[in-house]
């Protein structure tokens, strides 16, 4: 089952001038039509309570809502995916727990494990890092403009047409170089939410992503 995947995905983490609730409200009222909400430093319940009032606004502007990891939560909350950020994930395996409808996205530092992830049925991946970023430190080479275009070159070359995603410390000027070695889209956050002006900073993006 063919499900849409938006070319501009906001992810919202930890920040202290803004809460992950505040975060997506911006977002979609700016015009974002998919947030994934990543926290993992809070309990079910504070968890549940976020993802609720996240999914009223996702609702009300049309946006998609994906969780990150957290898959114990499926059927809790009006959630339409998740991203899973172990790169060992499963996919067979979180497709059958989680079922047909269910978006599931999958992340992804080299391309062997792009292909794993897509020969498995995950339904988009992201893939970097990109640059250094604070976001979500690991260890993984970074990609730089030339490892995005190698793996584009890749899955074509196999004949894989499947969603990949930049993320990780991509900035403003780096959308339109990214955008041109054929990847789907832009995974962002902290360029966004770190904004002085973060409903103008995701605009900004957008106009580069489309």
């Amino acid at each position: 089952m063919k499900k849409f995947i938006e070319k501009l995905q906001f992810i919202t983490h930890d920040i202290q001038k803004l809460s992950h609730i505040e975060q997506a409200q911006i977002a979609c009222s700016a015009g974002a039509k998919w947030i994934q909400y990543r926290c993992l430093t809070k309990n079910d319940d504070e968890l549940l309570k976020d993802i609720n009032a996240i999914a009223e606004i996702c609702d009300d502007w049309g946006a998609t809502l994906i969780v990150t990891d957290h898959i114990h939560l499926a059927g809790k909350a009006d959630i339409q995916g998740f991203h899973i950020e172990d790169f060992d994930a499963d996919f067979v395996r979180l497709r059958e727990q989680l079922g047909e409808d269910m978006t599931i996205g999958g992340s992804a530092t080299t391309i062997d494990n792009l292909i794993r992830i897509a020969k498995e049925g995950a339904d988009y991946a992201g893939f970097g890092p990109f640059y250094t970023t604070l976001t979500k430190p690991n260890n993984a080479p970074l990609l730089g403009v030339e490892g995005y275009m190698k793996a584009i070159t890749v899955l074509k070359n196999l004949n894989i047409d499947f969603p990949v995603l930049a993320v990780g410390g991509i900035t403003l000027s780096d959308v339109e170089p990214l955008m041109n070695t054929g990847i789907f889209g832009i995974a962002a956050s902290s360029s966004i939410n770190q904004a002085e002006d973060m409903r103008t900073a995701y605009l900004d993006f957008y106009d580069l992503v489309r």
